[in-house]
């Protein structure tokens, strides 16, 4: 219920729209469900209304409704004028195909056969009565139908004004309902990547990104589908149950009443079916958003999979995964089957049998209740009717199921606690940065760093070197807010930056990664990103500060050549010195190079080594390093060994320690062989 309640509110945004379709639907229901009753009319009235006593009249034989038979004038009674004088009664009944005239009344009416001498015997039980009779032939006989024939058509032609009226609004509703849907799932699936946006990188840690996708897209659409189509058939079929209930009340209020059942019968079927169906479902849709996981892996890491021949592994784990939707898939199917269209023919057919039981008995019961052929055709046209819904409401009974645990999964991802995108500007950073007795977790009490205090200056270079997993790339990631410290405070400019909005922070700071990402687009956008305050004459500076304009002016576009998704069309060296000069585009006061020149060759990193003296003047710049030449002019070398410093100092106070650091240099230098531990 909480899930449907949330689904409420997000419709309620659009809620002018759908009264407006609902007011539609209840206007094509309404039309479409006043056909029967006009059938109704047309049938008791006009056609087998021939049969209703007449009587005679001294009216002008030019009278619309007077007929000429026999060299009298007759009129039916419901055509007399109120107060108008009758005179004898007569009968015209029907017997097999021919019809009959009766002078005088009719004590009961029942089963009508014709004597060998040409008299109307009319059976009723253990009741005889014979009249007689005189047969009409053809002109006759239509010269009493004539008084009707306006009428009729009348009636024919109200019949199709109303149903083109009813498809008119029903178009309408449907238009209408689909844009509103339309539109529901647009918010929603901006909220959904907006929320993405708001999510703290670890969030993302354990969550692989073919399943954010699922969420974003297939959960999203089957959403649609839950509003375009299933809550469709839904408000459909109850706004058209309740007007055939109404019109069958109308008609016979008993066996309207008995009709009944029929509504506790769909509650508890629509009870049973979602608990069973809701389980199948959310192990069907776990296992299409892991299918999307092992799909997106597979493509990111193609290179590799072919490189060292795992393509039976990843085919084997997806099949694992495929075999179980399939199986649940299965399971579902076999539910849908046994509560599908056959149970809505079993409950049809108890109808019916009702149905036929009813009127059988009132026909039998004495002429007090005996049924009309108007009212028959009405009540088995509005049960035909009556079934439709039922049978759309069941058929998406599937999509109804899918869509609720779809709706679940979208409302954890946009439950999940996120920070807001701040739109808000600060003044520029000096770039002065401390850290404070910083300790930090990626799980509890799993510390990768203890006790982290250093200083950096405005505009001095900090390196930070170590081995794998010493926590150089943790310390940044604080400081770039990606994760929060454990404990110990981090300050900019003396404020402590989780005082500040994480993208008010970053506003003033710059981060070149070891493994550089490139947007689909052109080089130019790249490094602007799209933001209108970086000019084209901005971008040709940024990419001319680090060389890029060397390398990149063999390609066709220049810095307006196509990028394709990830750069996979540059070469490493490339797509690192965009990486910089996107960087550099934005002004940093602070710049984090985080192994920014480990995937570069020697000519291309001695380019950017040029072009880093030039541009890290006035910036406080962060380096991470796996090449200690890199780092020989920082200001200050941070040597960290398992999440603490060991060593500090620049480049010629560490040599002269003789300690790690010196003992790192010596080791790339290859004056000293590294020891191998066990």
């Amino acid at each position: 219920m909480k899930t449907l309640g949330r689904l409420t509110k997000y419709a309620l945004h659009y809620k002018t729209h759908l009264l407006l379709a609902l007011l539609m639907l209840a206007v094509a229901v309404g039309t479409e469900l006043a056909g029967p009753l006009v059938a109704k009319r047309l049938i008791d009235v006009h056609i087998t209304g021939i049969e209703k006593p007449w009587y005679s009249t001294a009216t002008n034989t030019n009278s619309e409704y007077a007929v000429q038979y026999g060299g009298a004038s007759y009129k039916r009674e419901d055509h007399f004028a109120a107060g108008e004088p009758r005179g004898d009664q007569v009968r015209v009944l029907q017997v097999e195909r021919d019809y009959y005239f009766i002078s005088g009344q009719i004590a009961f009416d029942g089963e009508r056969t014709i004597t060998a001498d040409q008299k109307l015997l009319i059976t009723r039980g253990d009741r005889q009565s014979t009249y007689e009779a005189k047969k009409l032939s053809a002109a006759e006989m239509y010269a009493f139908f004539q008084p009707e024939l306006g009428g009729l058509i009348r009636l024919c032609w109200y019949y199709f004004g109303l149903l083109i009226v009813s498809a008119a609004f029903s178009y309408g509703q449907r238009y209408v309902l689909q844009t509103a849907s339309n539109r529901i799932i647009r918010k929603m699936r901006s909220d959904v990547f907006g929320q993405m946006n708001r999510l703290p990188v670890r969030y993302f840690d354990n969550l692989p990104a073919g399943k954010v996708v699922s969420r974003i897209t297939n959960d999203t659409e089957t959403l649609r589908e839950l509003y375009v189509t299933v809550l469709a058939n839904f408000f459909t079929g109850t706004i058209y149950m309740a007007g055939i209930f109404a019109a069958l009340f109308v008609l016979d209020s008993r066996l309207a009443a008995i009709c009944l059942f029929i509504l506790p019968v769909l509650a508890v079927w629509i009870y049973v079916y979602g608990k069973k169906a809701k389980r199948y479902n959310r192990t069907i849709r776990a296992a299409v958003g892991e299918i999307n996981g092992v799909i997106n892996e597979s493509i990111q890491g193609m290179q590799v999979v072919k490189a060292f021949r795992a393509e039976n592994r990843m085919e084997a784990e997806f099949e694992t995964i495929n075999s179980r939707l399939f199986t649940y898939r299965n399971k579902l199917l076999s539910l849908n089957s046994w509560t599908g269209y056959n149970l809505v023919s079993v409950i049809r057919n108890i109808a019916f049998v009702a149905l036929i039981w009813y009127f059988g008995s009132a026909t039998l019961s004495g002429p007090e209740a005996f049924v009309t052929l108007g009212v028959l055709y009405a009540f088995v046209d509005y049960l035909n009717r009556l079934f439709n819904p039922i049978v759309n409401i069941v058929n998406q009974l599937p999509n109804l199921e899918t869509a609720l645990v779809s709706a679940e999964r979208v409302f954890v991802l946009l439950d999940e606690e996120g920070e807001d995108v701040s739109d808000r500007s600060m003044k520029r950073f000096e770039g002065n940065v401390k850290f404070d007795d910083v300790s930090f977790a990626y799980k509890e009490n799993e510390y990768v760093l203890r006790n982290i205090s250093f200083e950096a200056k405005q505009g001095q270079t900090v390196a930070l070197i170590g081995h794998t997993g010493s926590g150089k790339s943790s310390i940044l990631n604080l400081l770039f807010r990606f994760y929060d410290a454990s404990s110990g405070r981090i300050t900019i400019d003396g404020a402590d930056i989780r005082d500040m909005p994480r993208q008010t922070m970053r506003q003033h700071m710059g981060i070149v990664l070891q493994d550089p990402f490139l947007f689909t687009g052109t080089i130019a956008s790249n490094v602007s990103l799209d933001d209108p305050a970086i000019t084209r004459e901005r971008i040709e500076k940024a990419l001319a500060d680090v060389g890029a304009d060397r390398l990149l002016k063999h390609l066709p576009g220049g810095i307006d050549e196509p990028v394709i998704e990830k750069g996979s069309t540059l070469s490493a060296g490339q797509r690192q010195l965009i990486s910089f000069a996107r960087a550099l585009a934005f002004d940093p006061a602070i710049l984090i190079l985080d192994e920014a020149t480990s995937n570069i060759d020697t000519e291309t990193e001695a380019l950017i080594q040029n072009a880093l003296e030039v541009v890290k003047q006035g910036r406080t710049t962060f380096v991470i390093a796996h090449r200690l030449s890199t780092v020989k002019n920082a200001d200050l070398i941070l040597v960290l060994d398992r999440g603490e410093i060991v060593e500090r100092g620049n480049h010629d106070t560490l040599m002269e320690k003789q300690g790690k650091y010196s003992q790192m240099v010596r080791i790339q230098q290859g004056e000293l062989t590294p020891a191998v531990t066990s």
